[in-house]
């Protein structure tokens, strides 16, 4: 069975989940948000960005399990930041999403008017379109100065994460705030650093898991939520059996020794990426 993790509005989440970045709009997506859900997994991660919740949303219509078990989350892209636009936006998303409410809204970077745009979504929550809200690609100083302006601590912050960027810096400043850290990338994008380690795979031989278990699990036990992507069910069936073993204290040392504090997916304070995300603009 899946494990659960309350956050800090009392809601609770799925603790390992599939993401649908990179999912093309169609049939591709369709089909794996549904081979997902029919295997057991209830938490399904979307973006307004990945220009894919219609299908999502469709796709946990049509595939019989009671909205109620299911754990939706999407973001607004910085072109809808700003109180307004954001309140415009998260119509557009439960319109697009056509399942009566999100159960997590997310702020999908830190950049533009982002104070503005968690108000917005503070109001959603009030009027319970929204249950849980929170935010991606927050530093510390970067949450600490929309903590400093707004009245929600959010419930989740959402960051890239695996053996080679463990966030050990932000990690106590969210376990002060009582933030659950979700974890993007958490393979490490198919890195080969990871992959063909000697520890990971000297662990994985010795549970009789793969090193991708090892590396799921791991995030588990660090108490992360993760949500790997996947179109293939065999492989979405490998990333579920990591729920019948566990790793010694001594291999999740191992693992923690392999932190580079490497970004493989972009410095969230990168004054170029600022400028690189402000621009993009998607049609919805």
């Amino acid at each position: 069975m899946i494990a659960t993790l309350k956050m800090n509005d009392g809601y609770s989440i799925p603790q390992l989940g599939m993401g649908a970045y990179l999912l093309p709009d169609g049939d591709e997506c369709y089909n794996s948000i549904r081979s997902g859900l029919d295997l057991g997994l209830r938490l399904i991660d979307t973006a307004a960005a990945y220009q894919n919740e219609r299908t999502v949303g469709r796709a946990i219509r049509e595939s019989g399990v009671d909205r109620g078990e299911v754990f939706l989350t999407t973001k607004l892209w910085v072109q809808d930041y700003g109180y307004e636009n954001a309140l415009k936006s998260i119509d557009g998303a439960l319109q697009r999403l056509d399942i009566g409410y999100i159960d997590l809204l997310l702020l999908h970077r830190p950049a533009g008017d982002n104070i503005g745009a968690y108000k917005a979504l503070e109001e959603a929550q009030r009027q319970g379109r929204v249950r849980s809200i929170g935010i991606c690609n927050h530093t510390r100083p970067q949450l600490e100065k929309l903590l400093a302006a707004t009245d929600v601590v959010p419930a989740i912050n959402q960051m890239e994460c695996h053996p080679l960027q463990q966030q050990k810096g932000l990690r106590p400043f969210l376990e002060e705030k009582g933030i659950l850290m979700e974890s993007w990338f958490p393979l490490g994008h198919g890195s080969k650093r990871l992959k063909f380690n000697e520890t990971l795979t000297a662990i994985a031989e010795k549970a009789g898991k793969s090193v991708s278990q090892v590396i799921l699990r791991w995030h588990i036990q660090e108490g992360f939520i993760i949500f790997p992507k996947s179109t293939n069910p065999d492989h979405m069936k490998e990333n579920m059996g990591i729920f019948d073993f566990t790793l010694s204290e001594e291999d999740m040392n191992a693992i923690r020794a392999l932190d580079a504090g490497r970004y493989l997916g972009g410095d969230p304070e990168s004054p170029e990426n600022f400028k690189k995300w402000e621009s993009l603009t998607f049609e919805l």
